[in-house]
C-alpha cells in the first residue's frame, strides 16, 4: 500500500484536518499493534462453553440475548483490574513475562535487516522455513493420520491386559512410554514448552512425576475411595456401581434445579482417582500461590506501592515509555469496569433470571477475581504458568448457592475468566512495553479486539450449536468428526460435581472426599521451608529455583489434558531450554523462540485451511483405523474392580 497509493494530502473543507491514502511503509510497531489486537482473540471465550453445555449437554432452550452480554461482559472485565494493577505487573522489571519474547524475537526477526552468514539463514529465513515446513506436515495428524497425535505402544504389546493400558494408555492412562508426532500435541493444552523457563519445566515435572507416578498408583490399587471401580485416568462421574451417572435423575426438569430427595435414593457421585487428585491440587496451587507471593515477592511488592505512589518506580523502559508517551488516564479502565459491572448484573437478574445467579453472586465473584488478580500475575510474568480460579470459585458459590449448575458456571466464569483476562491484557500491555508502543495506542486495539473478537466467538458457537447434529456427542457423530467438545465435556462435568450435587456433597461432611480440603494446608505450608532455606543458604542459587505453586501444580492440567500431552511437552522443553540451552546457547537465543512461533503459526494456518475447505464440507479423512483420535488404549478405561459390569470390559471375578 505504502508503494502503490497516493501521497496527495485529501483535505477536509473549511477545516485543517486532512488525510493521506498512503499509510507509509508497514513499521514494527503497526505490526506489534497488529498482534495485540489479534492477542484479544487468540484463546477461547470461556462464557461460550456455558452456552454450549446448557444447549448441548443439558438440552435447555437459552435466550440469545443474556447468552451474548455474558460472554461480552466477562471478557471485558479483566479490564477494570488491569488498570488497577498494571503498575506493580508491568512497570516493574522484576516482572519479565516469558511468553513475550517469542514475540518480540519473531518481530526483530521479520523486521530487523540482517545479512545471511555463508551457509546459514536469516531469522526470517529460519522462521519461513519452520512455517512452511509445520504448515505442509500437519495435514497428516490433522487429517489422514490423527492417529499419531496419541501412540501408546504398551498396549500394542499387552492387547488383553487391562493394567498394562492403564499404565501405557497416552490418553485415558498414565502415559508410560507414549509419544506423539504432532506439534498440536505438544503444545496445544499447556503451550509452547519452548516459552517456559527450564526451572518451571523442571518443577513441574518433579510434580506432574510425584502425583502421576507415584500418588495415583498407590491411590488406584489400595482402592481408595473405592478408586478400582471406576476408571484410573476419567474427567466424567459414577455411581456407587460403577456406571455413568444419571443426572437427569436428580435434576428437577422444571426448576433446574438439584432433586435432593432423588439423589438421596440414587448415589453419591464418584470421580475417578485422577479427578479426585486434580481438584486436591487445584486446592494446594492456590493456597502455594498465596503463601510464594507473599514470602518471596511481599516486601518487593510493599515497596514497590510505595514507589508508585511516589512516581518513582520503573526500569529504563518505564522510564522510556514515560518520557516520550501520555500514559492511559485511569479514569478510562475505572470507566469500563463501571459499565461492565452494570451490563453483568443486567445479563444475571433480567430475562428472567435464566443463568440463576443473583446480583450479589455476581460482586461477590468479582471481588474473588480483584483479590487473586496480583498473586497469580506474579508467578504469570515470572514463570509463564498461570494458576486458574475455576474451582475455588466453584467451591465458594456451591456452598453458598447449591443446587444451581448454571449459577456455578456463570459465577465461575466471571472470578476466572475476569482475572485471566486481566492477566493476558497485562500481558500485551508488557508487550507494547518492551516495543515502545503509545501506551493509548494499546488500550485502543485491546478493547476492539476483545469487542470483536467476543462477538465472533458467540455467534460462531451459537451457528454451530444450532446448525450440526449430534453436536458434542461423540456416540452418534461419524469417525473423524472433529465435534466431538472435550473441553466442553469436562465443564459439563464440573457443573454436575460443584452445581448440581455441590460442594457439600463431594468434599463436604456429606461426601466421599472431605479429605481433599487439607491440600489447602498443605499449599499454604509447601513454600514455607524454600523460603526459610533459600534464606538460610543464599550461595545456593538452585534452593530458589524451587517454586511450590509451579510444582504442585505439575499435574494440574489434568484431566483435561492428557498424559501423552505432559510427556511430550516434557521432553521438548527439557531438550530445548536445558540440554541446547547449555550445548549451544548461541542457537537457542538466536532460534528458540522463533522455532516456536513458526510451528505454531504452520499447525493453525493448517487447521484453518484444512476445515473451511474440507471439515466444514463434510469431507472427512480415508476410513481406516488410523483416523481415530484415539491411541487405541479401549481397556484403558476399564475398572479392575470385582464384579463391575461395563460394555467392552473384561469384568473381574
Amino acid at each position: 500500500m505504502a508503494a502503490s497509493l497516493p501521497t496527495k494530502q485529501i483535505k477536509f473543507p473549511g477545516t485543517k484536518w486532512s488525510f493521506s491514502l498512503n499509510p507509509g511503509p508497514f513499521n514494527l510497531k503497526e505490526h506489534c499493534l497488529i498482534t495485540i489486537f489479534a492477542n484479544a482473540g487468540s484463546t477461547s471465550v470461556y462464557a461460550v462453553n456455558i452456552v454450549t453445555i446448557i444447549k448441548a449437554f443439558y438440552h435447555r432452550k437459552l435466550n440469545p440475548v443474556p447468552a451474548m452480554l455474558l460472554t461480552l461482559s466477562t471478557q471485558m472485565l479483566g479490564y477494570g483490574w488491569a488498570g488497577i494493577f498494571r503498575k506493580f505487573l508491568v512497570d516493574s522489571p522484576y516482572m519479565w513475562w516469558p511468553s513475550n519474547l517469542v514475540q518480540v524475537s519473531l518481530f526483530r526477526a521479520l523486521h530487523e535487516n540482517e545479512t545471511r552468514r555463508k551457509g546459514g539463514l536469516t531469522r526470517l529465513q529460519f522462521f519461513i522455513v519452520v512455517l512452511i515446513s509445520s504448515f505442509s506436515y500437519y495435514i497428516v495428524p490433522n487429517y489422514l493420520f490423527p492417529s499419531i497425535t496419541a501412540l501408546s505402544f504398551v498396549c500394542w504389546i499387552w492387547r488383553d491386559s487391562v493394567t498394562a493400558q492403564q499404565l501405557g494408555a497416552g490418553v485415558h492412562g498414565l502415559g508410560i512410554g507414549s509419544f506423539a508426532f504432532d506439534w498440536s500435541t505438544v503444545a496445544g493444552f499447556l503451550g509452547s514448552p519452548l516459552a517456559t523457563p527450564g526451572f518451571a519445566i523442571v518443577n513441574m515435572l518433579v510434580g506432574f512425576i510425584l502425583v502421576l507416578y507415584v500418588v495415583t498408583p498407590i491411590a488406584y490399587w489400595n482402592n481408595f475411595y473405592d478408586a478400582r471401580k471406576f476408571p484410573i485416568f476419567s474427567s466424567h462421574v459414577f455411581d456407587a456401581s460403577g456406571a455413568p451417572y444419571n443426572i437427569s435423575a436428580i435434576l428437577n426438569e422444571k426448576a433446574f434445579d438439584f432433586n435432593r430427595e432423588a439423589y438421596d435414593n440414587y448415589s453419591k457421585v464418584n470421580l475417578s482417582i485422577i479427578f479426585v487428585l486434580v481438584y486436591g491440587l487445584s486446592f494446594a496451587t492456590l493456597a502455594a500461590t498465596v503463601s510464594h507471593v507473599a514470602l518471596f515477592h511481599g516486601r518487593t511488592i510493599c515497596k514497590q506501592m510505595k514507589a508508585s505512589f511516589q512516581d518513582k518506580f520503573g526500569d529504563v523502559h518505564t522510564r522510556l515509555m514515560r518520557k516520550n508517551y501520555e500514559p492511559v488516564p485511569q479514569w478510562w479502565f475505572h470507566s469500563i469496569l463501571i459499565f461492565v459491572i452494570a451490563v453483568s448484573l443486567f445479563a444475571c437478574e433480567g430475562f428472567g433470571r435464566q443463568l440463576q445467579l443473583p446480583y450479589w453472586g455476581v460482586l461477590l465473584a468479582m471481588a474473588l477475581a480483584f483479590i487473586f488478580t496480583l498473586p497469580v500475575g506474579v508467578i504469570t510474568a515470572t514463570t509463564n504458568q498461570q494458576a486458574g480460579l475455576n474451582v475455588i470459585s466453584e467451591m465458594i458459590i456451591g456452598y453458598m448457592y447449591p443446587g444451581k449448575p448454571l449459577a456455578n458456571i456463570v459465577f465461575k466464569t466471571y472470578g476466572t475468566i475476569s482475572m485471566s483476562q486481566a492477566i493476558t491484557f497485562l500481558s500485551d500491555f508488557k508487550l507494547g512495553h518492551y516495543m515502545k508502543i503509545p501506551p493509548k495506542s494499546m488500550f485502543l486495539v485491546q478493547v476492539v479486539g476483545t469487542v470483536v473478537s467476543s462477538l465472533v466467538y458467540f455467534g460462531t458457537a451459537w451457528w454451530l450449536l444450532t446448525s450440526i447434529e449430534y453436536i458434542c456427542n461423540p456416540a452418534k457423530l461419524p469417525a473423524g468428526s472433529p465435534w466431538t467438545c472435550p473441553g466442553d465435556d469436562v465443564f459439563y462435568n464440573a457443573s454436575i460435581i460443584w452445581g448440581v450435587v455441590g460442594p457439600l456433597r463431594m468434599f463436604g461432611k456429606l461426601g466421599l472426599y472431605p479429605g481433599m480440603n487439607y491440600f489447602f494446608l498443605f499449599g499454604l505450608l509447601a513454600p514455607v521451608p524454600v523460603w526459610y532455606f533459600s534464606r538460610k543458604y543464599p550461595e545456593k542459587k538452585w534452593i530458589r529455583m524451587i517454586n511450590a505453586p509451579i510444582l504442585i501444580s505439575g499435574a494440574g492440567g489434568l484431566p483435561l489434558a492428557k498424559s501423552v500431552n505432559y510427556m511430550c511437552w516434557f521432553s521438548v522443553g527439557l531438550f530445548f531450554n536445558l540440554y541446547v540451552y547449555k550445548r549451544f546457547k548461541g542457537w537457542w537465543a538466536r532460534h528458540n523462540y522463533l522455532l516456536s512461533a513458526g510451528l505454531d503459526a504452520g499447525v493453525a494456518f493448517m487447521a484453518t485451511l484444512c476445515y473451511f475447505t474440507l471439515q466444514f464440507n463434510g469431507i472427512d479423512g480415508p476410513s481406516w483405523w488410523g483416523l481415530a483420535v484415539d491411541d487405541h488404549c479401549p481397556l484403558a478405561k476399564c475398572p479392575t474392580a470385582r464384579g463391575i459390569v461395563v460394555h467392552g470390559c473384561p469384568v473381574v471375578q
